[in-house]
C-alpha cells in the first residue's frame, strides 16, 4: 500500500487481469490517430505514459467504419493491415508494463463529413452537414461493425476496447429524444432507444470473449435539452454491464452543451456527485472525470467512495510522469494540467497535432528532446515570465549553468495577473511547477535585479535569453492620462481601486480577463454558486441534469469596447471562448463592437459608435489595448557588441512578439530554445 495515497494507487483486480492502480488514461483524440505515417508517433506517446506509471490508458477514437468517421479519412479500426499497424502501439505500451485500450467511436451527426449517419436526421449545431437517418439496415450493420473493430484490436494486442456512448456521438444520440424521434425498435421509448447502447455492448462481448476488457462511456448527465432522464440512466448502467463491461467511465455533458465541463474554471471534481450515484447501481468498476488533475482530488474521491478509479486525461499531456512522481511522494513536482485547451481541445477542433500549453513535449516526444549537453555554457535568461521559467528550467536541466534574472520580487510574469482572474486559479499551480523546477535544476534565482546590458557582458555569459516580455500599449485618445484611467497591471496586479461604473478598452483575451475580474461576485460557498450560475442540477431530479440557474448580480455595471466591427471575443479560443462569453452576457455586461474613442474627461468615456456619440458616465476606464514588445535590453545589447564577443543573444516570448500575450507559445519557444543550445 502506498503511503501518500493509499486509494489512488492501490491495484484493482478485474477477475481476468490486474490494473497496477487506480489512475485510467481517458481518451483524448491528438491527431496522431488520424495518419498511418504517425504511428511511431503515436507509440511513443503512449509508452511514455505507460512508464509514468498509468493503470490503463484509453486511446483516441477510431470509428468501426467509414460513415463514422470524425473527419475525412480519420481514424477507423476496419481491416487488419490497420489492426497489424497498431501492433507497434501495444507492444510499446506492453513493454512499459502499461495495459492499453482502443476507444470505438461512432461519430454520428458530429462527423465533419457530409457521409455521417445519425439515428435521425437532425443537423448538429456544431458540425456543418447534415446526417442520413439510418435505415434498420444501417443500424444492424454498425453493431456488427463495433463487434469487428474489437476484435480487430484484441488481434491487435489490445488489452480491450472502450465503447464510446456519450459526450453527443451516435450511441448517446440514440439514447435521447433531441436526436432519436424514431418510432421503430430503435426509438420511440427509454427503452427501444437503448437497444442500440446494449445490443453493442453484446455483441462485442460475444466477439472478443471473457478474457478481454470492454469499457463503457456512459453519459451521467447530458447538460441539453431533450437529454436523458437519471431513471433512464440508471436502468442503461445495469443492462451495459449485464451486457458484458467490465468497466463503467463516465461523461458529463455533450459537446453543444451551454455548461462548461472540462475548462478551468470548472471546479475540481465538479462531477464526482453523479459517479457515487452511479456506483450504488452497478457492480463493475465505476470511473470519476472531469477536472480531476490532482493526486489529493484523485485520492478523495476513491477513499470517498464517489468511484473505483478516476480518469485523467489532459492532466497527463501536461505530465506524463503524474503517477510516478505521486507515488514517490513528489507531487510537488507534478507539472499541473490547467485546463486552458489551448494546446490540446484547440488544436483537436482545428485538426492539428495536440499538445500542451505546460508541456510541449505532449505528443511531440520524438521531436523535442531534453538530452543532456555536451558542451556545458553559462547562460543568462533575463524575465521570470512563462518563457524565461521554461528556458531557463530546460537549460538547467540539461546541464547548462543557468542564472535567471527578473526586476519583480517573484517568478511568474503575467501569469500572476492570470491566476487572480475568477476561475483561472490554477494558473498558480504552474507557477509552484516552475518554482520547484528551478530549485531542483540549480537555476540561480536573482530577483528584484534589473540587470544591465555590460553586467551581462562582463560576467562571461555565452548565451543570453532576452524573455523581458511586453509594455501595455497606451492609446493616442485624449485625456489618456486622467486620474479615471488605469492599465489591467494596476487593477489585477497593484489591486488599485476600481469604481461602480467601469469601461474596458480593448477586448481581446485581457479584456475579457479584466471583465470577469470586475464582475465577479464572490460567496461563501464556490462550488455552491457554480452549480447555481450554470444551472446544474446536483440532485439529478431534473432531466439532463439541468435546472434554472441563478446568477449572482455583478458588483459593477461594466462596458467591454472594442474598435474592430466583429463580435467580441471572436478571438478567443475555441473550446472556451463561449464560456467567457457566457459569463460577462450573464453578468450584464454591455459589449460594445466598432467603438472610436473621442476622449476621457471627468464625465467619463466619450465614445462613437454607428456615427452616433455618447458618454459611458464610468469612475474608471482600464486600458487592454495591447501591448507593445519590450526589447530595450537586447538592443543595448546589440549596441554594446555582444555578438561580437561572443554572445548569442536570444529573443523569446512576449518580447519577441507580443501581438497578443500567448503562453502556449511562449513556453514552446522557451523550450525549444533551450534545448538546442
Amino acid at each position: 500500500m502506498n503511503e501518500f495515497y493509499p486509494n489512488l494507487l492501490q491495484p484493482l483486480d478485474l477477475g481476468f487481469t490486474t490494473l497496477r492502480n487506480r489512475v485510467l488514461m481517458g481518451s483524448m483524440h491528438t491527431g496522431l490517430e488520424d495518419r498511418f505515417f504517425n504511428i511511431e508517433r503515436l507509440a511513443t506517446y503512449f509508452a511514455e505514459r505507460a512508464r509514468g506509471g498509468v493503470g490503463l490508458i484509453i486511446t483516441g477514437g477510431y470509428a468501426p467504419n467509414r460513415r463514422g468517421e470524425l473527419l475525412p479519412l480519420g481514424s477507423r479500426m476496419q481491416d487488419k493491415a490497420t489492426a497489424f499497424l497498431h501492433k507497434r502501439v501495444t507492444k510499446a505500451v506492453h513493454n512499459e508494463g502499461g495495459k492499453i485500450c482502443l476507444q470505438l467511436l461512432h461519430a454520428g451527426r458530429y462527423g465533419y463529413v457530409p457521409y455521417s449517419l445519425s439515428p435521425s436526421g437532425i443537423k448538429s449545431p456544431i458540425t456543418p452537414f447534415k446526417p442520413s437517418k439510418m435505415s434498420g439496415k444501417n443500424i444492424k450493420s454498425t453493431i456488427d461493425d463495433y463487434a469487428k473493430a474489437a476484435g480487430l484490436a484484441k488481434y491487435a494486442g489490445y488489452d480491450g476496447v472502450e465503447i464510446m456512448g456519450s459526450e453527443g456521438y451516435l450511441i448517446n444520440q440514440f439514447l435521447c429524444e433531441r436526436t432519436n424521434k424514431r418510432t421503430d425498435q430503435w426509438g420511440g421509448t427509454p427503452e427501444k432507444r437503448m437497444r442500440f447502447a446494449i445490443e453493442t455492448v453484446r455483441r462485442v462481448r460475444e466477439e472478443v470473449g471473457k478474457n478481454f476488457i470492454i469499457v463503457y462511456r456512459l453519459s451521467l448527465m447530458d447538460l441539453v435539452e431533450g437529454g436523458q432522464e437519471w431513471e433512464h440512466i440508471a436502468v442503461l448502467a445495469k443492462e451495459i454491464e449485464a451486457a458484458g463491461a467490465t468497466i463503467i467511465t463516465t461523461g458529463i455533458g455533450w459537446h453543444e452543451a451551454r455548461i462548461p465541463t472540462i475548462v478551468t474554471s470548472v471546479p475540481r471534481g465538479a462531477f464526482s456527485f453523479a459517479t457515487k450515484k452511479l456506483k450504488a447501481l452497478v457492480s463493475v468498476p465505476v470511473v470519476a472525470s472531469n477536472r480531476i488533475n490532482t493526486p489529493e482530488v484523485a485520492e478523495n474521491i476513491i477513499a470517498g467512495g464517489d468511484a473505483d478509479m478516476v480518469s485523467m486525461a489532459r492532466p497527463l499531456l501536461a505530465d506524463p510522469f503524474f503517477v510516478q512522481k505521486a507515488e514517490a511522494g513528489r507531487a510537488d513536482e507534478i507539472n499541473t494540467c490547467i485546463a486552458c485547451n489551448q494546446a490540446c481541445l484547440d488544436h483537436t477542433f482545428a485538426n492539428k497535432r495536440a499538445s500542451c500549453l505546460v508541456n510541449p513535449r505532449a505528443c511531440h516526444e520524438m521531436e523535442l528532446h531534453y538530452l543532456p549537453t555536451q558542451n556545458k555554457k553559462k547562460v543568462a535568461v533575463i524575465g521570470a515570465g512563462p518563457a524565461g521559467m521554461a528556458a531557463s528550467t530546460v537549460a538547467a536541466e540539461r546541464g547548462h549553468d543557468v542564472t535567471l534574472f527578473d526586476a519583480s520580487d517573484r517568478i511568474g510574469g503575467q501569469f500572476n495577473i492570470a491566476k487572480e482572474v475568477p476561475g483561472k486559479e490554477e494558473f498558480a499551480e504552474t507557477l509552484r511547477y516552475f518554482g520547484k523546477m528551478i530549485e531542483k535544476h540549480g537555476v540561480t534565482l536573482t530577483l528584484n535585479h534589473k540587470v544591465e546590458a555590460q553586467e551581462l557582458i562582463d560576467a562571461g555569459f555565452d548565451e543570453v535569453i532576452v524573455a523581458t516580455g511586453i509594455t501595455p500599449r497606451k492609446p493616442g485618445i485624449e485625456g489618456i492620462d486622467h486620474k479615471k484611467v488605469l492599465s489591467y497591471i494596476d487593477v489585477m496586479l497593484h489591486k488599485k481601486h476600481v469604481g461602480k461604473k467601469v469601461a474596458i478598452i480593448g477586448a481581446g483575451g485581457i479584456g475579457f480577463d479584466v471583465g470577469e475580474f470586475l464582475v465577479h461576485t464572490h460567496s461563501e460557498d464556490e462550488l455552491a454558486q457554480w452549480y447555481d450560475e450554470w444551472g446544474v442540477d446536483t440532485t439529478l431530479e431534473n432531466r439532463s441534469g439541468l435546472k434554472k440557474a441563478n446568477v449572482l448580480p455583478s458588483p459593477r455595471k461594466v462596458y467591454l469596447l472594442q474598435r474592430k466591427e466583429t463580435s467580441l471575443g471572436k478571438g478567443l479560443g475555441k473550446t472556451t471562448g463561449w464560456v467567457h462569453r457566457s459569463v460577462l452576457k450573464q453578468k450584464g455586461v454591455e459589449m460594445i463592437a466598432g467603438t472610436s474613442y473621442d476622449r476621457i474627461d471627468d464625465a467619463g468615456l466619450h465614445i462613437t459608435v454607428n456615427g452616433k456619440q455618447r458618454v459611458l458616465d464610468v469612475d474608471h476606464v482600464v486600458l487592454c489595448a495591447g501591448q507593445t514588445p519590450k526589447r530595450d535590453l537586447a538592443d543595448a545589447l546589440e549596441a554594446a557588441g555582444a555578438k561580437a564577443k561572443g554572445i548569442n543573444v536570444h529573443l523569446i516570448g512576449g518580447a519577441d512578439v507580443a501581438a497578443e500575450l500567448d503562453a502556449k507559445r511562449a513556453i514552446d519557444q522557451g523550450s525549444r530554445l533551450a534545448a538546442k543550445i
